[in-house]
Formats: C-alpha cells, structure tokens, sequence
C-alpha cells in the first residue's frame, strides 16, 4: 500500500497538480502539514491525494465520491491488488484533512501567481484587489441548519442552510487572494473589513458603495494600502469645498463617526485616526446606446497627476468584470452555489477547495494569456475547465515528453478559444425555461409524506 500511495501522489502531481508545480509544489504543501503538526499513516488516502481528489471533484460535472474513487483507481499500477471501490475510506480522509490547510493553501496559492506578473500589466504599478460578497446553500441538515440558519422567511424544514462569503480577487489575475465565510446573520462589511488585514502594503482595495465608509478606508490606509471606494448614497458632496483638483475633482477631510460599529472592539476603533483626508471625484461612465452616468467614488489616493480621473474611470470600470463575473464563475461555472456536505466543517471544506480549484483554472490561463497577447478578460474559464479535465490522463500516465506537448496543447487551446469581444454587454434578468408546475414546499417532507399516507 505505501507503493501505490506513492504512485498515486506522483501522478496527481504529475496531472491535476501540474499548473501549480511552480507556485505550490508537493514539498510546500508538506511543509504547511509540518508547520500545523498533521502527522499521517502511509495509507493511499494521504492529506496530498485527498486534497488532490476534492479538486477532482469541484472539476467535474460527476461530483459524487465514488466517481472520484473509481478515477483514482484507474491510475493504481496494473496487475496489484486493487484497493476497494467503497467511498469510505475517502469520505474518511476527507473528514480527517483539516480546514487550516486548504484555507491556507488559497491565499499562498493566490499571491505566487500575482508576483509573476510583470508590472507593465499593473495597473499604475499598483496591485488592485476587488472584493464583493454572495450567499451559498447548503444541504438541509441539523448541523448545518445550527451553524449556518436558513432564510428567517422560510418555515422550519422547507429552507437549506444559508452561508455569507465574501472573496477578494486580483484585478490583473482573477485568483483569489483573500476570503470569508460566515453565518447570514453575520455583514458583509463585517467580514470585509476582517479581510483588510490580508492586505499588504501598496495594494489598492476596490469594492462598490456598500463598503464607501470611513471605517472602511481607515482600515485599509493601517495596512499601508488604499482604498478606491464607490461613495455611499447616504453621504452628501459639495465639490465646492475642499482642495480643488480639478472639476468634480476635489480632497476633503473625514471626520471620524462618533458611533463605533457593533462589530468593532473598543481598542480597534479607538485605533482609528480621528480626521481622514480623501480625495471624492466624479466619474462619468459612457456607454454606446445609454445614457451617460455619473457616479462618485471616495479614494484615498490623493495624487491627482498619477491618479487621474480618467485613470480612475478606467479602473472602476473592471470592477464589474474582476468582482460580479469572477464570482459568478466561482458560483455557477465551479457549482458553488449549492453544496452537499452535511457538516458546517465539511462545508467550510468544501467551500476553500471551490476557491483552490478556481485558483488552479486562473494559473492554467495566466500561463496561457502571453499566447493570447494577455488579453485575459476575453479566456474563458468554461473552456479552461473542460480542456483541463480531459487531458488528465494523459498528464498523468503519459511519458515526460508526452506530458509536455499535451499539456502545451492546452495552452494554446485555450489561448484560441478567446470569448467575443463584448464591452459593456447587457442582459436582461430573466429565465427563459419554464419551471414544471409543482407546488412550492410550505411543510416539512415529513408533514407531507404523512399527509399521503393518511
């Protein structure tokens, strides 16, 4: 057995975890089992195979356990004794594998791939970093129900637990640098401003009006970082007062609210400064066929000659695409939205190897991009997706030289399939497939199969 478990994690390594043999290879993930103290047995499920299989899962379209046993079987040595086909020593395994490494693998994962990015393709030589937040289900369980509640306007038993996240992108890259996830009842500004720790020095934090408030550019300028923020609708602006630096273009100074968020402990908010200067500017956003619109947003990046308002414009106008449409493909295309553990751990579990295995597809098209003239915006995640799947194995059982030209086939494939060009695209929200006409549950299962018996 300590063979085929050694066989078995040099295939995945040489396979599913190809695109990462730079950014995090097997001996890092080792190192972060040694730093946490996770001592395991030689037996076939190890933390790394397990890890790799929970991968294999989120990329395919089958995301049952025994389908993902059943493939890890086929690459076990021919003619040796094959293990069983029962899922329960991988559901085991995947019990056994703390959260702390996946959730630690993400962000390590994620800040790699960006420091490979060459500074022409920053924007103003700074790292922006946009975060937005979204719900996820999961299955209807006691545990899950305790820790993650359902929606408050839903009976008891006809709801799924519901679960708060919030996810901070790379503008350039699309990878994940940072997350969060929580219990509905819990904000979305409270977790974001949680999440301003992750930020490092120089960085450029992005998010909509939500976020638009003291607190939060105070947060980040602790970090050494700044803040470009749609203003929130509730604060008035006179661009009349203050620092002129050009038309709808001017620094004012923030007063510190008198009243500290609930959230906040006393020595965090006393830790805020009491003025902030900022710089308001108002944006204006043409698109072919609308309607000019202006919106102003509040910044903490005050050199109007480097930062200009144009520049701005240029850079509030990728939050749509780096925020709304990357967490899509994390929810839609990765099937995030709804998940099938039945434990809050296994959930959380599965959560961060949703994020680790988009992570993967992000490096797959980073590495493409130069093919594709670095036109990321237009490589399709879907396509990465499929092409990656079915080349596995080959990765994994092919000869080096095979493996190569296999996986610079991919490459290119992807670098191909380049989406339209689209700007501005607009989409009406609404279904076009029928649902089938069966009542909405209103009772508990148990309610209504006892009404059928009676």
């Amino acid at each position: 057995m300590p063979n085929q478990s050694e066989i078995l994690k040099q295939r995945l390594c040489d396979s599913i975890a190809r695109p990462f043999e730079d950014l995090l290879p097997g001996s890092k993930i080792e190192t972060i089992l040694e730093e946490q103290d996770i001592r395991y047995r030689k037996r076939l499920y190890t933390p790394i195979v397990t890890i790799w299989g929970m991968v294999y899962q989120v990329l395919c379209a089958d995301k049952s356990l025994s389908n993902t046993v059943h493939w890890l079987r086929h690459w076990l040595v021919p003619g040796a004794e094959a293990p069983s086909s029962n899922t329960g020593a991988y559901s085991k395994a995947r019990s056994r594998l703390p959260e702390g490494v996946i959730e630690k693998l993400v962000p390590e994962m994620g800040q790699a791939l960006d420091q490979q990015v060459s500074s022409a393709h920053l924007w103003c030589d700074r790292v922006v970093k946009v975060f937005d937040g979204s719900t996820l289900l999961m299955s209807d369980t006691q545990a899950n129900q305790t820790a993650y509640p359902q929606h408050g306007n839903q009976k008891k038993g006809c709801g799924f637990g519901m679960a708060r996240i919030v996810v901070f992108f790379s503008l350039v890259t699309g990878v994940v640098r940072a997350a969060a996830m929580a219990s509905k009842k819990t904000s979305e500004a409270e977790m974001s401003r949680a999440l301003y720790a992750t930020l490092e020095p120089g960085d450029v934090a992005m998010a909509d009006q939500l976020h638009g408030s003291y607190v939060d550019l105070a947060l980040s300028q602790q970090q050494r970082a700044d803040g470009m923020i749609r203003k929130h609708h509730a604060r008035k602006t006179d661009f009349r007062t203050g620092k002129k630096n050009g038309i709808g273009d001017h620094q004012v100074d923030w007063s510190k609210p008198s009243r500290r968020p609930k959230h906040m402990s006393k020595e965090a908010f006393d830790a805020l400064p009491d003025t902030l200067t900022v710089r308001e500017v108002s944006l204006r956003l043409t698109r072919k066929g609308w309607r000019e619109q202006c919106i102003i947003v509040v910044t903490t990046l005050l050199d109007a000659q480097t930062y200009s308002a144009q520049a701005l414009t240029q850079l509030y106008g990728c939050r749509w695409y780096a925020a709304e449409v990357n967490l899509r493909h994390v929810k839609t295309t990765l099937k995030l939205e709804m998940l099938t553990a039945k434990t809050p751990s296994m959930v959380r579990k599965e959560f961060w190897t949703h994020l680790l295995s988009y992570n993967l597809l992000r490096t797959i098209m980073e590495q493409a991009a130069p093919k594709a003239e670095h036109q990321r915006a237009r490589l399709s995640l879907q396509t990465t997706r499929q092409g990656f799947r079915t080349t596995l194995d080959a990765l994994a059982t092919g000869e080096p030289t095979v493996r190569e030209r296999v996986y610079a086939d991919l490459l290119n494939e992807t670098a191909k399939a380049l989406l339209p060009y689209r700007p501005n695209r607009q989409e009406p929200r609404v279904v076009k497939q029928r649902p089938k006409p069966f009542p909405r549950m209103q009772e508990p299962r148990a309610v209504l199969k006892a009404k059928l018996a009676a």
